[in-house]
C-alpha cells in the first residue's frame, strides 16, 4: 500500500514546474473552495503550491488529489493527529501541473511533502487502520529529517504559523534565496553548509536541486534540444539536454545519454559526466530503481 522510502524525501515532483511557477497564471478559484473549514485541511492550486512547500518545511503535509464531485476522505484522520499533520486538497482536473508532478493516474491519489520534497503514499483510500499506519510512518520519516512542527488545531489565523525550531542558518539562507528566485545565493548557502558539515545530506541534495534549477532558468528547451541533436559530440549541449530530461522526470533518457557518452570521453569530460550523474542521483533519490541501475552502470564503466 505504501511506498515510503526509509530515509529519503526525493522523487516524484517535476522540477520544471518550480521553474515555470513564477510565470504561471493563477487559475480561477475552484468551486469546492469553501468546503475546507479546518485550519488543518487546506485547498490549493498550481499557482499557490509554493505556500505548501513552505509549510512542509515545518510540518508534514499530506496531499490528497481528487476530482470534481469527490470529497476529500482524509480530513478527519489528519485532524485526529492534533496539528502534527496538515491535509492539502487538490482538484487534479483543474491543476495540471500538480497532477503531472504527483503522477496522478487515478483519483484519489495521496502523497505527502516533507521539507519541500515529495513522498508517494497510496492510490485510493484504504481502511482507517491502514491509513493511520502510513501516517505514523510518515511522521517518523519527517522526524528523521527534522520536520517536527505542529499547526494549532483551533483558529485558522494561527494555522500559517506552525511551531518549530528554526532551520539551520545556511539552510534558512538557501530557502529564503530559493523563494526569491535567487539560485546563485542558495547555491552559495548550501556550499557553506557543506563546508561546516560535509555529511549534511539535506545540503547535498539541496545543492544538486538548486544547481539544476539555476541551469534551467531562462533557457529555451527547443534551442537546447536542437543544439544537442546537431552537436552530438558537444558535451555542454548533451549535459544541457540531460538537465531538461531530469527536470521533466525522464531520468532514463538523461542517464542513458550520459552513460553512452562516458566511454569515449576524455578524463576531464568523464569527471564532468560523473559529477552530473551523481547530482541527478541525489535529485531522484538513491532508492529509485532507475538510479540503482544507472549507478551500477556507472560503476561498471569506472572500474
Amino acid at each position: 500500500m505504501s511506498d515510503l522510502p526509509p530515509a529519503s524525501l526525493r522523487g516524484a515532483v517535476d522540477l520544471s514546474a518550480l521553474v515555470r511557477r513564477s510565470a504561471a497564471p493563477a487559475p480561477a478559484p475552484a468551486a469546492a473552495g469553501e468546503r475546507a473549514a479546518s485550519p488543518l485541511v487546506i485547498e490549493t492550486s498550481d499557482a499557490e503550491f509554493s505556500s505548501v512547500l513552505e509549510l512542509s518545511q515545518r510540518v508534514p503535509v499530506v496531499v490528497e488529489l481528487i476530482a470534481p464531485g469527490l470529497a476529500p476522505a482524509l480530513g478527519a484522520v489528519v485532524e485526529s493527529y492534533g496539528g502534527r499533520l496538515v491535509l492539502v486538497v487538490v482538484d487534479a482536473s483543474v491543476n495540471p501541473q500538480l497532477a503531472q508532478a504527483f503522477q496522478v493516474r487515478e483519483v484519489p491519489t495521496v502523497a505527502a511533502v516533507i521539507g519541500g520534497r515529495p513522498v508517494s503514499l497510496f492510490v485510493g483510500i484504504p481502511s482507517d487502520a491502514e491509513v493511520r499506519q502510513v501516517l505514523d510512518e510518515l511522521l517518523q520519516l519527517a522526524a528523521e529529517n527534522g520536520v517536527t512542527g505542529t499547526v494549532p488545531a483551533e483558529g485558522a489565523d494561527d494555522a500559517a504559523e506552525p511551531v518549530e525550531e528554526p532551520l539551520p542558518p545556511h539552510h534558512q539562507e538557501a530557502y529564503d534565496a530559493i523563494e526569491a528566485g535567487d539560485y546563485p545565493t542558495a547555491i552559495a548557502a548550501y556550499r557553506k553548509a557543506l563546508v561546516e558539515n560535509p555529511r549534511d545530506q539535506l545540503a547535498v541534495a539541496g545543492l544538486a536541486q538548486v544547481s539544476l534549477l539555476d541551469r534551467l532558468t531562462g533557457v529555451s528547451a527547443g534551442e537546447i534540444r536542437d543544439a544537442a541533436a546537431a552537436r552530438r559530440d558537444d558535451l555542454d549541449a548533451q549535459l544541457a539536454v540531460a538537465d531538461l530530461d531530469v527536470s521533466g522526470g525522464h531520468l532514463e533518457d538523461a542517464f542513458g545519454r550520459l552513460l553512452e557518452l562516458f566511454p569515449s570521453a576524455g578524463p576531464a569530460d568523464r569527471d564532468r559526466i560523473r559529477t552530473r550523474l551523481l547530482d541527478y542521483f541525489e535529485i531522484a533519490g538513491g532508492e529509485d530503481p532507475r538510479v540503482v541501475a544507472a549507478r551500477r552502470a556507472l560503476a561498471a564503466l569506472l572500474y
